[in-house]
This record gives C-alpha cells, structure tokens and sequence, in this order.
C-alpha cells in the first residue's frame, strides 16, 4: 500500500473530446495541469484547445495520467493501447464511461481505475464543455483487488481536483446501480418525449403547452444519441431488470388511476416526495464530519477493499489518507465521513473483520 497523489498539477492526456473529455481536459488546465488530447474527429480537438481546454493537440509520452472519454465500445482497447506504450511504466489510466464492469475487465491491469462522473448536460461536444461541469458532482471509481493502490490514490485526488466527490463501488453494483438513476431515466425520458412528439403531430399545440415538469423529465432526452447504444448493449441484463421493474410499477399505477384509489395513489405520491427530498446533497461542513481510522495490513486491495465496502454501504467518503506504520506491515486508513454515516460505518466495517476508531474532526 502506497501513500495516494497530493492532487498536485502534472501532465495529462485525455482521449476523445467530446463534452466530458474536453471539460476534464478544461478543468485539469485550469487547476494548473498541463494537458494534451485527441479525438477521431479531428474538427474536435481543434475546437478543444481554441477554447482553451488544452496546450497541445496530440499525445504526451511524459504524462503521467491518462483519461478515456470514448465512446463505451472504445475505451478498453484505448486503455491498453495507452499503458502498453514504451515508457509508461507510471502511467495510471482512467476512463469515463456510462459502463464498468466489462470495460474494468476488458483492460485488466492494476493501473487502470474504472470511473464515471455523474455529471452532463444535454449539451454536444467541446462547445458544450464546462470546466466547473464536475463541481460537487459524484465521480464513480470501480477499484477492484488487482487495482494499484498508488494508481487508486492519484484518480480520487484527480475527482478532488475536478471538485467532484469520490464513491468507490465494485464494477458490478455500479452497472446494477446506474441501470436505475441513469440508463432506465433517458430511455424514459425518451419514450416520454416520443409520445408527446406523436401526439403534437395530431395536435399542434401540444408542445407549446410542455410546462417545466415535462421540460424537467425530458431534459436527458436531448442529449448526444451517439453514446448511448454501446451503453444499453453492454448493460443490458441491468437495464431490462429495472425496465421490467419499471413496467410493473406503471402497470400498478394503471390499476390506482383505473380504480380511483385515491389513498394508494396519496401513499405512493407522498413516499416519491420523501424520497426525492432526501436525494443527498453536497459534502457537509466540518462540523459534521468525523473521522474513522481504519487498520489494515499494508497490503494491495486494502484502500479499494474499505472504501468499496462503505459506498456499497451507501457511505461517502469525502476525504482519505493513507499512514503508513514504522514496521511497514500495517497501515491506518483515515477516512472523513458525514457524521450521521458513523455508526454505519462502524458497523459495516466491524462486519467485515475491521476495527474502525472514531473522532470528531471539529
């Protein structure tokens, strides 16, 4: 186990500059990064560095970090390509993408750290980028126990770089997880916007009567289509649980509205209204932070193994570090959590064999 990066500036290549890849390659520029990329399309790298977002079009042999934004089918021969070029013995390798677990297979190697920013709009290539796009965002990272622990350090201090917070989950549970707040919500955004794109061509009026809660619903809709195939391929046992979910969901609400079951409709509007007021916000202030200081064997899979336990635990860690023991058998991670997440935390940990300290950090 390795002590992680300081989220210092260095050299980085990104790959494929569409909105997201130019708005990492934006925003690592403006933290003082020196940046290089490239794209197939090479009108996009074009416009990529005359918005500033990059110093050079190209490769970067001395790059020390690498992101793939690709399209999903491209990304792990992409990944390879790149950490098998002469000379990049330290070069960490992270991608973007809507898919994990094939592509965290697919490449294989300790240092390539699977992730996906939660963050986008329906905005289109460089000139929908935005350097402050990944502020406060949430940034997937799928580590695995074959992941370098250094290579895991230098992506969660790159995230922090972009302003995003860090949740690690297996590959896996992220594909089960994204099915349901991302891929399964744009095909229902889309089927949405279908249905009332056919019913205005009967009734002309009707699209100049969307309000801003079908404006909201559909928003995803009217991003770029390009990306999405490779997506609903490669995840798809996860999407048609949660579209088979979905249906029978609709279906039970047929049957309230066919009935006029006014109390279960109340129940089910009122939960969806708990529920949505809860969605998490942004990191807490330090005063509702605490400290965990977690022991462990100074070995590879430690960092990836505790912090993969506690976001699959719906924990967020919003801050680590890595100390390392004299002995250099041990090691203590010391992680910042929310303090309403402590007791959880404590338990999940202990669960598995751990035995987290805890202490207040103001």
């Amino acid at each position: 186990m390795t002590s992680p990066a300081e989220g210092r500036a260095g050299r980085a290549e990104v790959v494929g500059l569409g909105l997201i890849g130019t708005s990492v390659a934006w925003a690592l520029r403006e933290a003082g990064w020196h940046v290089t990329g490239s794209d197939l399309r090479a009108e996009r790298a074009a416009r990529a560095a005359a918005l500033g977002a990059l110093d050079a079009v190209g490769s970067d042999a001395d790059a020390t970090l690498a992101v793939v934004a690709t399209p999903v089918a491209a990304i792990a021969a992409v990944a390879r390509g790149l950490l098998a070029r002469p000379g990049a013995h330290d070069l960490v390798v992270t991608d973007v993408g809507g898919v994990k677990a094939k592509v965290v297979t697919a490449v294989g190697h300790p240092r390539f750290v699977g992730g996906h920013p939660m963050a986008g709009s329906e905005q289109e290539g460089p000139d929908g980028a935005d350097p402050m796009l990944f502020v406060g965002a949430t940034w997937v990272l799928t580590p695995t126990a074959a992941t370098d622990e250094a290579a895991y350090a230098a992506v969660r201090a790159l995230v922090r770089t972009l302003g995003a917070e860090a949740v690690a989950l297996s590959p896996d549970h992220h594909d089960e997880l994204v099915a349901v707040v991302s891929h399964v919500p744009h095909l229902t955004a889309a089927s949405l916007m279908a249905l009332a794109a056919d019913a205005a061509e009967e009734r002309g009026a009707l699209l100049r009567l969307a309000a801003g809660g079908f404006r909201d619903m559909t928003r995803v809709a009217a991003g770029d289509p390009a990306i999405w195939p490779d997506i609903f391929r490669d995840n798809a046992p996860a999407v048609l649980a949660v579209l088979d979910a979905l249906q029978a969901r609709l279906a039970e609400m047929r049957r309230i509205v066919a009935d006029g079951d006014r109390a279960s409709l109340v129940t089910l509007l009122e939960r969806a209204k708990v529920a949505r007021r809860n969605l998490p916000r942004r990191a807490p202030q330090p005063e509702h932070l605490v400290e965990v200081r977690v022991p462990v064997l100074d070995r590879p899979g430690a960092l990836a193994e505790v912090t993969t336990l506690l976001g699959e635990s719906g924990i967020n860690v919003f801050d680590l570090e890595i100390a390392h023991s004299a002995e250099g058998e041990r090691g203590v991670l010391v992680l910042s959590l929310e303090a309403a997440s402590a007791d959880a935390a404590r338990a999940a940990l202990r669960a598995r064999g751990y035995h987290p300290g805890l202490s207040r950090m103001a």
